[in-house]
């Protein structure tokens, strides 16, 4: 049975510290301090989106215009994996990519959706005011939110990606899946390069009201995410940013002169029945699949999304392993939901491609890091449901 290597050749990074691997990567090891928002969405904290020149990736308007900004986000983070792996100019290497995308139902149209509870106060005819201001307000191809596709044909449309592509939808969950499914197909030979990744948009009430449906969101002022135990609140701070990822096969790479952050290895991933089973050792066995033995200093790159439970369970499973040390990047960029995974697969990438550790970033729960960066585990435990865990090795 064929096994390709797959490897890391693009990356594509947005969130509130700027845009860019490099940019990220400076941002990162430089000590710098979150950027928050405390007074949009008061009581909750948010990670809000730098500046951006949409027209830098997107340079038709009439493309921007049809796109919201979650689109326009991860439209725009592909775009830059694709530079950055020096394969966005050649559309002959476009025409043969593969993509999976991890995406959410979209923004709602929270002007349609008040007027629609406002006219209902003085209407019975509910039916009817529904058809009404269905047919009439919104835009052709859209409901109440944007379909999750959407973002996949945008980037087809935008930047000429035109192979196979999917979708999937799940928060986290759909992050691991994506990644999971794009380098099975490449290991399998099924494919040779793949475009993969996601988008959040965190700026939007109804985004956070999904989250604090159900209690998760943080509230007050902002704590790093191993600090929010037992805080008001879920323990949750979102953000908004995306991560794409160029998968190639080592031999894909190595023809065209590709050149590699780093080989990504195995990838587990669970839904642990967590009222049932012991989540944090269920923590532990993923870690240990991907090859985490202890024996060897190992930095994990967490995905920890500050939740209560889930962020303890991971806490106490890595806490337990000697020779690991975790650093928790929600605490600097906020919770990414379906882009969390693929961003930190990124960053686990650019501490191997540069065989150094991030700083602490968050100086008083996470400790010093002394070891080799040849190996790094990419790791995220959803605040709800879903696990994984992705190795990630020196690309030679």
């Amino acid at each position: 049975m064929q096994s390709n290597d797959v490897l890391i050749t693009g990356i594509g990074l947005v969130s509130s510290l700027g845009e860019g691997a490099d940019v990220h990567w400076k941002m990162l090891t430089g000590g710098t301090d979150p950027v928050t928002d405390h007074n949009r969405f008061a009581p909750y904290v948010v990670h809000p989106l730098p500046t951006i020149d949409w027209g830098m990736q997107i340079p038709k308007r009439g493309d921007q215009r049809q796109m919201e900004t979650w689109q326009r986000l991860g439209t725009y983070a592909a775009g830059l994996a694709l530079e950055d792996a020096g394969l966005k100019a050649d559309e002959a290497y476009g025409a043969t990519m593969d993509m999976v995308i991890a995406a959410g139902g979209g923004e709602r149209d929270e002007a349609v959706d008040s007027a629609i509870l406002e006219a209902s106060a003085t209407r019975s005819d509910f039916d009817v005011l529904l058809n009404e201001k269905l047919t009439t307000e919104l835009r052709p191809t859209l409901f109440l939110a944007q379909l999750s596709n959407l973002l996949a044909g945008n980037i087809s449309i935008v930047h000429k990606v035109t192979g196979s592509s999917r979708t999937f939808m799940g928060e986290e969950g759909a992050g691991v899946s994506a990644i999971e499914t794009a380098a099975a197909r490449i290991r399998s030979d099924q494919s040779s390069h793949m475009l993969v990744g996601a988008a959040f948009q965190t700026e939007h009430h109804d985004m956070l009201l999904g989250y604090e449906l159900a209690g998760y969101l943080h509230r007050g002022p902002w704590k790093s995410v191993w600090q929010r135990q037992g805080s008001e609140g879920g323990g949750v701070i979102s953000g908004s940013g995306g991560a794409f990822l160029v998968l190639e096969s080592r031999e894909h790479a190595e023809k065209r002169g590709g050149k590699a952050y780093a080989q990504l290895g195995p990838i587990f991933s669970e839904r642990v029945r967590r009222r049932r089973q012991d989540l944090a050792a269920e923590i532990a066995i993923l870690a240990a699949k991907a090859g985490i033995s202890g024996e060897q200093p190992t930095l994990v790159v967490s995905g920890a999304s500050g939740a209560h439970a889930a962020t303890a369970a991971e806490k106490q499973a890595f806490e337990t392993m000697p020779n690991v040390t975790l650093r928790g990047f929600s605490s600097l960029v906020g919770h990414l939901k379906e882009a969390q995974f693929p961003f930190a697969v990124a960053l686990a990438a650019l501490a191997v491609r540069n065989r150094a550790p991030f700083p602490p970033f968050d100086p008083e729960t996470e400790a010093a890091f002394g070891g080799d960066t040849g190996a790094v585990l990419a790791t995220t435990v959803g605040y709800h449901q879903f696990e994984g865990v992705a190795r990630i090795l020196a690309a030679n």
